[in-house]
């Protein structure tokens, strides 16, 4: 009984069906190698360590970021800035360590998708075997059974028995008796010592064969990196032959072994039997058939020996396997090439056959045809389709003796004693063919639009050899692509460092770099600062490739690379150039952004023309415009040259009737940087500047005093633009066009000017920690008080020199201007403002130093800072001389009670009469030169009064009567010298406080009593009451000498002056609130008094009957009654006016009733 196989059990010839027990074979495959049959499917896969990659980039560019820009912000925006970074930066660290967490069972989906496709493949067998059955029923259905046998019918009739079996069924069913162990031994050693003797004594062996080796009743021949072959005897007969045994062809696939299960080392199958047939027959040759054909066949005629020519069998079956085996590894290398193009070669890769299949081209860098663009001014050759092409050939060598010859001398000596001794004199029937692979590289002339040093292009013969042990076309191409790429990089790094346009700006050591590594070679090539980029040729499409160094802060740049390298590959001789632009694209974007750090604006282009561009130099190969936020016409102008950076500080205007509103230089000033950053600043001329090409501009001594040329000096740097600098040049550039608007100020108004050194803060303290470093270097302007205040009001209160200051040029706020004047007459500040500080700021625009008598005057427009000053100026200096004059009147006119109050600069606060106050401001027009004043009356309250809102405004303990009168009184100022009017303000306040005093306490009273009456002022000096029935009117009117005449309102013989005192003349206009009610329809100004209000009913008794009351009520002074009034001393008014208003009311009620 034999084992069982498949299920199945063999006893005494017959077949049992033994099944399977639990439904498992005996030997069951472990679970590894039945993973191993699975496919491995890696469809929407995404490596793990490339999105962790990308979040670390992300992240540590986000930070450099950071911390290029968190120093310029202030505390809470940095704050605000980290905790909302720390947030969104949390969120994606999050997501990612989900990811990684679900990571963990990427081994089972991909075993679950690895399954699904194998029961995918698995389902498509069944369905091909579905369709297989489903064929071979339709091809059976038109076929016919063969004839019945009816001899062999018969004979089983008859005899009971098969006469005619078939022997092979005989045999078949009955075996042979098999040998027995020693029958097989001694018949092996028998054959082995045939063999062993036929080959020492007769067999002619090629030399590529002689090693040999007899075991098992075979031979083994070794052919060194071709075969082994194994052979034995027919018989023992001289002229028994050979048969072929088995052969194993000596070779390694190397690379990808992916489909090499096709091509095994053992043929096996048909391909064994077609080889066994083959040799068998080349063995064979010259050998009878061994059976002959059959009846009525006539056998073919053999080919027979020629006369003095021995039989080589071997010979003839080393060259047959010897082409085998280079044709296998010929189909070997055919079939890796044409792996490559299925695995993403095929566009840039073709592999072409020949008919014989012994040998095949490969063409790489294979590109489309481009479409021909007809350009008449440009001619350009078209780039050849290929890049190369690699050949491989079986060819048959001829033996060679010296150095070239393919055996060694010891083996060529072997194979003639060989030949001797066994040829004697007679000739093989074959000579050895000598076969081996023959591989040429030929480069295209011009692929990628260069043609490198054939020294570069050159491959030793050994570096193309096709090695039997390492079969690997990928790696022969990938050496062949490599010294091409080497031959292309060293042609453009000679290019760049030797060409006309480029040799000034990569011909430095350290500039250009050729890099030969285990990747592809390449050219390393410094663009700026620690700005690199790599230029090298991709092996698989020929392609020209630029990319940067792959540090985590260049996350963002691959796509200007992209860009680059898709225009580039449509002419890649144009990489020179390319990699200057481009150079100059990194600089500018580098350089952009440094300003958008410092949050400045900034222009790669502005509208100008080719001519104005030719301005900044015949070496200006790119340019950044940085506009000045205060001075939107002015540019800091960074050109960009061969070594280094070039700055311009330039002034533009629009072109008039300019469509595309061009701009043109108006002017340029080239900056030294070294200067202005080492605390010394100058400008200079650009070097190989012509006065034609740029114009530079005369500079002012201050600022191009002891500045030396530095042309040629400055040592390249590589464009590495530090922040600091850049924020200083543009600070720079603020303050010389601040100082130049300012200077123009000066010379339109013909005002001379110096420049001294800057200490601002040693005058207006409150600047001191707002300043730039560059400060103290930019100079100040100082201009003589007698030029710059000519004309001007109070112009002898400031000292000989004033100094002008721009501020503020150094930050994003708007640009200011401070005028610095020390006063002749130190006038200290009092009151509030003034208490606890020797700097004062009583405005937004004025600033005191009252420990040095120092006002600084803040301008916000520059463009119009002299005009605001002497604005100021006119203001402040007016109100020093009011100050001034109020502090010595107590002295000078004996009026004690008259004091200073509040003082600065802005507003003068006095007291004129017990608490009777005035404050004063002054706003200054110099369009018009007039000045107006603005009075605000109040009352000065003791310190421990208590605010109290009253209920009638008239009753209030601050107020002042004056206030109704402040229209009137205002103009007084105006009028004549300033200390002259304010001392006539003053007596007047002084003279009529007795009036406006009775006429509150009149009006008040008539209040509580209810009698409708309304008191108003008319002028400075003239007020009047109006009774209820708006026809008749008591005026106080004010005279010189301090004399006040009261008169009946609708009679006048006086006309009023300019400080509001009476002089003989005119009628004056009726107003207030009655009276403006009292007028008549069609009446007007100038003559309303003789239409609407009458005479009072004797009014002259009644003027006698107050001077008597007066008198009685103990009132001293003099009195002179006239025909329409009284005419009295300043302190008398109030009783006799007092007197007067009462007689007059009870006059005009009793006239009512009377009427009645």
């Amino acid at each position: 009984m034999e084992p069982a196989v498949n299920g199945h059990t063999h006893v005494n010839g017959f077949t049992h069906h033994t099944p399977l027990q639990n439904g498992h074979l005996s030997h069951e495959p472990a679970v590894e190698e039945l993973e191993k049959e699975l496919p491995m499917v890696m469809d929407g896969q995404v490596p793990l360590g490339e999105l962790v990659s990308r979040l670390v980039q992300s992240i540590y560019a986000e930070l450099v970021e950071m911390a290029e820009t968190m120093p310029n912000m202030s505390d809470a925006a940095r704050k605000r800035s980290v905790a909302d970074w720390v947030v969104k930066t949390k969120r994606q660290v999050v997501k990612v360590y989900a990811i990684a967490k679900w990571s963990r069972d990427a081994g089972v989906v991909q075993k679950a998708m690895n399954i699904t496709a194998f029961l995918m493949n698995q389902n498509r067998q069944f369905e091909d075997a579905i369709m297989g059955l489903k064929y071979g029923r339709d091809t059976l259905d038109p076929a016919r059974l063969r004839n019945h046998d009816l001899l062999t019918s018969l004979d089983v009739l008859t005899t009971g028995t098969y006469r005619r079996l078939p022997s092979c069924i005989k045999e078949l069913v009955v075996r042979p008796t098999p040998l027995t162990e020693t029958e097989v031994s001694r018949t092996l050693a028998d054959i082995e010592d045939a063999m062993r003797y036929r080959l020492r004594m007769s067999e002619i062996i090629p030399w590529e064969m002689s090693h040999y080796r007899i075991a098992n009743g075979r031979v083994f021949f070794t052919a060194s990196k071709l075969f082994e072959l194994s052979l034995c005897l027919i018989g023992a007969r001289k002229d028994d032959g050979w048969f072929f045994v088995n052969v194993t062809f000596l070779f390694n696939v190397g690379g990808d072994r992916t489909g090499m299960q096709e091509f095994p080392r053992t043929p096996s199958g048909a391909l064994k039997r077609n080889i066994s047939d083959e040799a068998d027959a080349r063995l064979a040759f010259y050998l009878p058939p061994v059976e002959p054909p059959p009846p009525g066949v006539e056998a073919p005629p053999r080919p027979q020996l020629p006369e003095g020519v021995v039989d080589a069998p071997l010979v003839r079956l080393f060259n047959f396997l010897q082409m085998m085996s280079l044709s296998y590894q010929l189909e070997i290398l055919w079939y890796q090439a044409e792996r490559m193009r299925s695995l993403g070669w095929a566009d840039y890769l073709t592999v072409q056959m020949t008919k014989n299949r012994q040998s095949f081209v490969v063409h790489y860098w294979m590109r489309k045809p481009s479409p021909r663009r007809r350009n008449p001014t440009q001619q350009q050759k078209p780039l050849p389709l290929l890049g190369g092409k690699l050949s491989i050939s079986i060819v048959q060598v001829k033996e060679k003796t010296g150095r070239n010859a393919m055996r060694s001398p010891c083996a060529r000596v072997l194979a003639e004693l060989q030949s001797r001794s066994k040829l004697d004199t007679s000739r093989p029937s074959d000579e050895v063919e000598h076969m081996r692979f023959d591989v040429r590289w030929e480069p295209e002339l011009g692929a990628l639009g260069v043609i490198p040093a054939p020294e570069d292009m050159y491959m030793h013969p050994e570096e193309l050899r096709i090695d039997p042990v390492d079969l690997d076309f990928e790696t022969l191409l990938r050496r062949v692509i490599r010294r091409h790429t080497e031959g292309i990089m060293k042609f453009f790094q000679a290019q760049l460092q030797r060409g006309i346009a480029t040799r000034n700006v990569f011909s430095p050591p350290g500039e250009v770099t050729f890099v030969s590594n285990e990747g592809a070679p390449s050219l390393r090539v410094h663009l700026c600062a620690d700005e690199v980029v790599v230029v090298t040729v991709d092996p698989r499409t020929g392609r020209l490739t630029l990319r940067d160094t792959g540090d985590l802060a260049a996350a963002g740049r691959g796509p200007r690379f992209a860009a680059v390298t898709q225009k580039l590959n449509d002419a890649p001789n144009m990489l020179p150039y390319a990699l200057v632009s481009l150079r100059v694209t990194t600089i500018i974007d580098l350089a952009e952004q440094k300003v958008q750090y410092l949050g400045l604006q900034s222009f790669r282009m502005r509208n100008f023309s080719a001519d104005e561009i030719k301005k900044l130099g015949p070496d200006a190969q790119g340019t950044l415009y940085i506009q000045l936020g205060n001075f939107p016409m002015h540019y800091l102008v960074l050109v960009i040259t061969d070594q280094d950076f070039r700055y311009a500080l330039i002034s533009v205007r629009e072109v008039e009737s300019s469509i595309n509103h061009d701009l043109k230089m108006e002017d340029i000033g080239w900056l030294n940087v070294r200067r202005i950053h080492g605390d010394n600043v100058a400008v200079e001329s650009g070097p190989g500047l012509e006065p034609i090409i740029g114009q530079k501009r005369k500079r002012d001594e201050g600022f191009g005093r002891g500045a030396p040329q530095l042309q040629g000096e400055l040592a390249p740097t590589s464009f590495r633009l530090n922040t600091k600098v850049l924020r200083e040049l543009y600070a720079y550039c603020c303050a010389r066009v601040a100082y130049t608007k300012v200077e123009q100020q000066f010379k339109l108004r013909g005002i001379p000017f110096i420049h001294v050194s800057s200490s601002l803060n040693g005058y207006v303290p409150e600047f001191g920690n707002v300043q730039s470093s560059l400060a103290r270097t930019i100079p100040a302007l100082c201009v003589q008080s007698s030029d710059i205040l000519s004309g001007a009001p109070a112009a002898e209160a400031a000292m000989p020199n004033i100094r002008v200051i721009p501020l503020n040029w150094w930050s994003s706020d708007d640009a200011k201007v401070v005028t610095c004047v020390k006063l002749k007459y130190v006038q200290q500040p009092i009151g509030k403002r003034a208490s606890g500080s020797t700097v004062i700021r009583p405005s937004k625009r004025i600033i005191y130093d009252t420990r040095e008598a120092i006002v600084s005057f803040l301008s916000d427009n520059v463009d119009k800072c002299v005009d605001e000053f002497l604005e100021e100026w006119a203001r402040v200096s007016k109100m020093v001389v009011i100050a001034r004059e109020v502090a010595q009147m107590s002295t000078k006119y004996l009026w004690t009670d008259v004091r200073l109050i509040s003082f600065d600069l802005q507003t003068v606060e006095f007291t004129y009469a017990a608490d009777y106050s005035v404050s004063l401001t002054c706003t200054d027009e110099l369009s018009t030169n007039r000045s107006s004043y603005h009075l605000r009356f109040a009352r000065v309250l003791p310190d421990d009064a208590m605010q109290v809102d009253p209920v009638d405004p008239l009753s209030d303990p601050s107020h002042n009567p004056h206030e109704d009168a402040d229209a009137f009184l205002c103009a007084l100022l105006s009028h004549g010298k300033l200390s002259t009017a304010l001392h006539r303000l003053v007596a007047l306040l002084r003279e009529t406080l007795p009036i406006v005093a009775e006429l509150v306490d009149i009006r008040a009273a008539a209040a509580r009593r209810g009698v409708c009456i309304d008191a108003f002022p008319k002028s400075a000096g003239w007020f009047r009451i109006l009774y209820g029935d708006l026809r008749h009117a008591l005026d106080f009117r004010l005279m010189a000498g301090a004399r006040v005449v009261v008169l009946d309102g609708s009679h006048t013989l006086f006309e009023d002056g300019a400080d509001g005192r009476v002089v003989a003349g005119r009628r004056g206009p009726v107003s207030g609130s009655l009276a403006a009610r009292a007028q008549l329809p069609g009446g007007n100004s100038g003559n309303g008094n003789a239409v609407a209000l009458q005479p009072i009913p004797e009014f002259r008794t009644l003027v006698g009957e107050a001077i008597k009351a007066a008198v009685a009520n103990g009132v001293k002074g003099q009195f002179a009654p006239i025909d329409i009034g009284v005419i009295c001393d300043v302190g008398a008014v109030r009783v006799v006016g007092r007197m007067l208003y009462h007689k007059v009311l009870e006059k005009l009620a009793q006239t009512r009733s009377t009427q009645l």
